[in-house]
């Protein structure tokens, strides 16, 4: 009898594994990690292992994005507007996130958490600017998204790296002037 991956005894055991992993990350570098040490930490087999994650790679990329999406509060922005209230939000939870894992990531995996921060906003940011602008051609908005999701995790980088002020005081900086590019389009068709 296979079980469903929906099956709450599957999911309990899928989320088993990703907080074993997450201690573990707390104690060594990822590189240092092993399929072993999560199934000990985690009292499980190697199959249970398996059987959830193809292997230590997408365990990491998938436990960093649930960890992502839990700190977004994706579903919080399907509907919402693109305005400054949203654009702090979503800075301030890309802050603290990269923060909470400040303590565990190390270099061997920042490109992947990069990655995985800059998909999950271009998803957010492409559905809250088809809501602004939902007669607009797709195509600019996807390329639009995308450099929202850059700059924004850019900014993330840039904070994180220099500024002493709280996140929603540095992103605010900013947005005057992201806003005024997003209502540009807008403004100059109403002309």
């Amino acid at each position: 009898m296979t079980q469903s991956k929906t099956d709450p005894r599957v999911l309990r055991t899928r989320k088993l594994i990703m907080d074993s992993f997450i201690e573990l990350s707390g104690e060594k570098e990822f590189k240092d990690i092993t399929v072993k040490d999560i199934t000990v930490e985690a009292m499980i087999n190697r199959a249970t292992f398996y059987y959830h994650f193809d292997d230590i790679y997408d365990l990491l990329e998938k436990a960093l994005s649930e960890v992502l999406l839990v700190n977004l509060d994706c579903d919080a922005y399907q509907n919402k507007e693109l305005n400054e209230e949203a654009l702090v939000n979503i800075f301030k939870a890309i802050t603290d996130f990269q923060k909470s894992l400040s303590n565990r990531c190390h270099r061997g995996y920042e490109d992947t958490i990069a990655r995985i921060i800059r998909e999950q906003l271009e998803i957010i940011f492409y559905k809250m600017l088809l809501k602004r602008h939902h007669n607009e051609e797709n195509g600019a908005l996807k390329i639009t998204a995308v450099m929202l999701s850059w700059g924004m995790y850019g900014a993330s980088v840039e904070w994180r790296r220099a500024s002493k002020q709280p996140p929603e005081e540095f992103i605010k900086l900013a947005i005057p002037y992201i806003m005024a590019g997003i209502d540009f389009r807008s403004s100059d068709e109403q002309l």
